[in-house]
This record gives structure tokens, sequence and C-alpha cells, in this order.
């Protein structure tokens, strides 16, 4: 029997995306099994792959730690005893592989034997038995020629140590539960919006129901499952870790209007100034009281009693603790003044959210298009670094407009992306002449410079395309797209004020 692999796990394995993978089957590349792939088809596609050496990933993967303000590339071993349960399932896994292996073996040697025998018969019988010998042998000798496979399965079996994967019902969505990350955390850190409240273990709404695969309590909670609960297998996914793969049934957040208005207190990280006006303000939630947001929707700010403004979240859902935000530091704005001039580290900030419909269609695989013009920047890159995390696009492109090259605030942030991920590209694209200010002139600005999209992508119709920016430059960026052929049921736009 072949040894199935889910495609997450085999993307881990041979070091590339779930994108990938999913790409070369449909080219008819790679066969699929219900969603798996036999681990001798895949060292087929990558035979070059070196099992010692994963450096590719992991610099991907750092990158997109760096990206979304999450810890850098911890090596965090799993608790102890999450560690001892998994090393105790393998173990028995080894032990039933053994006993397994001795029965075909005793299969084998009494089939030569019996071979053996027939040589003693007639002709005819000779022939067949010889032939059957003969095939025996050459199978098992293809199978010893396969140097990869042993190599495969014991980094399989080390993945499965360190990580344990997770798929949830009825979405189907999957992720890996590393180090110490609770179920809850994890799913977070992939970019998933299942329900929870405190996270702290008090509310019960990350409530789940575990339908198969073993979970440990790894932190207390003062939330009382019911009887009910107990008997159905639920737990509380901040409280508890996966110890093998399991599938669970949890519910999750799929449009804007599934996530509850919030008010929390946050608190000043740091403030950095970028390009000639632009301020990155950091926030930082309390543990038990985090803002749970969709990527690319908006939030309202209040300093003291009189100062409040709506900006979008810049920082992506899975690390719900910080939040960012971009500020423009325009002469004359009360809010932007105070941020600049009288806000400091340590400070307490109102946070309301969150708000918008500016989001990713969750279910499409299209290929995704940005379009950012100036601190529209801000909700695509929640929403860019949403997608990297779900990693559920084929590709992803941005082109930020500004209407002079200082305005590429962040400019460093996506040439990083660019350089360390293969499905990701970055196109800057500078007016020369300030885009808010010339009126009667924006239609025409706009569509020359977003003429370059068609010149890389002739047919846009097979792309999901996001553009954020002052309401008339989204406006004109509208009017041109749907012009040039793009379904507008594949355009979503958010308006930045």
């Amino acid at each position: 029997m072949p040894q199935l692999l889910n495609l997450s796990r085999a993307a881990r394995l041979v070091g590339v995306t779930r994108v990938a993978l999913q790409k070369k089957i449909k080219d008819g590349v790679l066969a699929s099994f219900d969603g798996t792939v036999a681990a001798e088809d895949l060292l087929r596609v990558y035979p070059d792959v070196q099992f010692e050496d994963n450096t590719a990933f992991e610099r991907v993967a750092q990158i997109k730690e760096k990206a979304f303000g999450k810890r850098v590339f911890e090596r965090t071993l799993p608790d102890k005893e999450v560690l001892a349960a998994r090393l105790t399932g393998l173990s028995k896994e080894l032990a039933e592989t053994k006993v397994s292996l001795s029965q075909y073996q005793a299969i084998v040697d009494g089939l030569e034997k019996q071979l053996r025998e027939w040589g003693n018969g007639g002709e005819e019988v000779q022939a067949a038995a010889a032939s059957l010998r003969m095939w025996v042998h050459q199978e098992l000798a293809a199978r010893d020629a396969q140097a990869g496979l042993p190599n495969l399965t014991i980094r399989d079996s080390f993945l499965r140590v360190m990580a344990a994967h997770v798929k949830i019902q009825p979405s189907g969505h999957e992720f890996f539960v590393e180090g110490a990350d609770t179920l809850l955390e994890a799913a977070l850190r992939a970019g998933l919006a299942l329900n929870y409240g405190c996270s702290n273990g008090n509310c019960g709404q990350c409530k789940a129901r575990v339908v198969s695969g073993q979970v440990m309590k790894v932190r207390p909670h003062d939330y009382v499952l019911s009887a009910a609960d107990k008997a159905s297998g639920c737990a509380l996914m901040c409280s508890n870790t996966a110890v093998t793969d399991v599938v669970i049934e949890a519910g999750e957040a799929h449009l804007a209007s599934d996530i509850p208005l919030q008010h929390i207190t946050a608190h000043v990280k740091s403030i950095e100034q970028a390009g000639d006006d632009m301020l990155i303000l950091n926030l930082q939630t309390p543990r038990n009281n985090r803002l749970r947001f969709l990527a690319g929707q908006n939030a309202t700010l209040q300093l003291g009693h009189a100062l409040s403004a709506e900006f979008p979240v810049a920082s992506c859902p899975c690390d719900d603790r910080n939040l960012q935000f971009h500020i423009r530091n325009l002469r004359g704005n009360p809010f932007a003044d105070y941020v600049a001039t009288r806000l400091t580290e340590g400070e307490a900030v109102a946070v309301e959210g969150p708000k918008g419909s500016f989001v990713l269609h969750e279910d499409s695989t299209r290929p995704l298009i940005f379009i950012a013009f100036g601190a529209g920047f801000a909700p695509v890159k929640s929403l860019m670094e949403h997608a990297m995390a779900l990693d559920v696009a084929e590709s992803v492109h941005l082109y930020w407009v500004v209407s002079r090259e200082v305005n590429l605030y962040f400019s460093n942030l996506p040439r990083a992306w660019a350089d360390a991920l293969d499905n990701f590209q970055y196109t800057p694209l500078v007016a020369g002449t300030d885009l808010e200010t010339a009126v009667g002139r924006q239609e025409s600005l706009v569509g020359g410079l977003l003429q370059r999209i068609v010149d890389d992508y002739l047919v846009l119709g097979g792309f999901d395309v996001h553009v954020a920016g002052p309401e008339s430059l989204v406006d004109a960026a509208r009017k041109w797209l749907l012009g040039h052929g793009l379904p507008d049921a594949q355009l979503i736009t958010g308006v930045v004020r």
C-alpha cells in the first residue's frame, strides 16, 4: 500500500507551498487521491529534494514571520507531555509496522519456498515459477533502490513529532500546531478566523468538538464544560493543543458581518516615521482582550475624550494582539498632530472595531491583484499578509500607485516579499504629479498607470482584484478595470481617507 500524505504535510516535506503542489495536480503532473498524494509520486516530481536541507522553505517562512510581526522563526519544542505523547504514538506505529513487516517477510519466504518446489514440475510450471520469481525479485530490488523514500518517511516522522496537522470541519481548512501553541494560536497564525472571545479560558466562545485525534489541555481555564460538552468531545481551543493529527468541528467567521463590534483598550507599543508624511502607529492589546477582525477591515481609534478617527488595520489578523495603523501626518489634522507630538509609548488608546467589508473572497483560489493608491497600502498590506498566511492564492501581484516616489513609504517590505516568495510580485507605479488634486485628469492619469496591468496580464477575468485608496482614485480604477474585462463580482474596493 502506498504511503499517502495530505497536501499540507507533503508541501512541508519537500519545502514548497501548498499552492505549488495544487498547481502540479491541476496540471496533471502529480496524481492526487482524495486530497492526498503518494510519497512515491512526490519523490518522482521532486527527485532532487534534499531532505536534510530545508533552507528555501525556512527562508520563506522567516520572511512571513517578520512580515506578520510575529516571533522570528523560533524553534520552540512542544510541551514535554505533548512531545512524550507524540513519541509514544510513533513508537506504537513503529511496533505495528515491524509486526506487519515480519508477516510480509514470512509470506515472501513462503512464496520463495513454494516457487522452488514448483521448479521440479513440468516445463510450463517451471517457466511460470521462474517468471514469477523474477518478478518478485525485481519488485523487491526496485523497492530497495528507492533511496529517497526512507528519508521521506524519516522526515515525515520528525515533522509529526514537531507539528500536528489539524483539519477543520465543515470548512475543510487546514493548519499545523507547532511548538507550544494552542489550537487557537496556531489557527490564527495560519490566517484562519476561528470563533473566539477572551482567548484566556473564560468565555467558552472558542469551544470546538474533537471529531478524531487526541488533544491535550496545556493551559488552565475557568470556563466549565457541561457534561454534554464532555460527552460529545468538546474542548476549548485556547487551552488545548493537538497531540496527534486531529479533525475538529469549529465555527469560523466567513463574512465581515460574522464578527461582532468590539471595544478594547490597547497601548502604544511604538510610533515610527515612514517617508515624508506617514506615521506608523503600533498598538498592543491585552492578552485576554484581543481585537477580532478580518484582513482589510477598519477600526476607530480614540485619544482621550475628544480626538477620534477611523483607519484601516494594516497588520494581519494572524497576529491579533499587535495592531498597526498608517496615519498620514497632514498639516492641520488634530489627530495626526497629537500622534506625532504628544502620544507616548505605553499610553492607552481606545479601539472600536472591526468595521468595513474590504476583505478577501475566502473561498476563491484565483490569483490576486492588489492596487494600492498611496495610503491605500495599509489595508492592502493586511490583505496580502493574510493571503500569504492562508496560502491559497496561486499568485499575488501588488501595484502600488503613488504621486511621487517618496510616497512609497514602506517599499522595502514588498521588495523583501518579492525576493523571498516565488508567487509574489511587486510593481511600483509613480505618476510624477499629485493624483489627488489632478481634478479632471484623474481618469486619464489612472488609466495610463494601470495600463501596466494589462501589459502584464492580457486577460483580467481570471483574477480577484482589490483596490484601496482615496475615493476618486478608486472610482477611476474601478471604471478602467471593468472596461478592460474584469467581472464586477471579482472587484473589491475600499476607500481610505
